[in-house]
């Protein structure tokens, strides 16, 4: 008589089939990361970068002026801070927390790229220099020029977009912060009292001694 064993055996194509999963999960964790804190760091140093040029008229001769990227819009360098945090918060919320979050990731990256965009062609920050420098509020700037700058700027917002889009679509695989220190309001139980030392035996009497307790004290 043939006999049937109950014990089911482990198959290793289902083993095999997380395996590609988990390190999917992995590369997209690091690719985000990177995408993330690589743009926010460009966007807030090429903010800083000088983004236009140009030459003001004064009294018979021509004063340069340049304009940096603050000085065109804080909005960039604004939005990439938000894209920082945003970036941490999606590891300390889980479930739709965690998709509103990565949401705001990718919309901070959308808004930098697309403001630094538009200031590439800006001329009225050294419109505005122009007349504080004159002290006229009708001059304006000639010879103006753009450099790069807006354009790094908004490549960083592209990249931390892109860190954004990675946390939509893989994000609910990545690991969040552990929750083991957080306390769930569960009252801590009491330690035990300590009984008095048993005269009887002599152990616990050198125990109580060592520990600085007076064995002959009543509990």
């Amino acid at each position: 008589m043939e006999y049937v064993s109950a014990v089911p055996v482990p198959q290793p194509r289902a083993r095999a089939a997380s395996a590609p999963d988990s390190a999917g999960s992995r590369r997209s964790l690091g690719a985000g990361l990177l995408l993330g804190a690589a743009g926010a760091t460009v966007v807030l140093l090429a903010s800083g970068q000088t983004w236009a040029e140009g030459e003001a008229a004064v009294g018979g001769g021509t004063l340069p002026l340049t304009a940096d990227g603050q000085d065109v819009t804080g909005l960039p360098a604004a939005l990439a801070v938000v894209g920082l945090a945003a970036l941490v918060a999606v590891f300390a919320v889980r479930g739709a927390g965690r998709a509103v979050v990565a949401g705001l990731l990718a919309l901070s990256g959308l808004g930098a790229g697309l403001s630094a965009w538009a200031g590439a062609s800006d001329r009225s920050a050294l419109d505005e220099r122009a007349a504080q420098t004159t002290g006229n509020t009708a001059a304006t700037v000639d010879a103006l020029s753009h450099t790069a700058w807006p354009y790094v700027t908004a490549a960083g917002g592209l990249l931390i977009l892109l860190a954004g889009v990675l946390a939509l679509r893989y994000g609910s695989r990545w690991p969040a912060m552990s929750g083991r220190y957080e306390r769930d309001g569960t009252p801590r139980p009491r330690k035990a009292a300590r009984t008095a030392p048993d005269p009887d035996r002599p152990e616990e009497l050198w125990k109580a001694l060592d520990r600085g307790e007076d064995p002959t004290r009543e509990a």
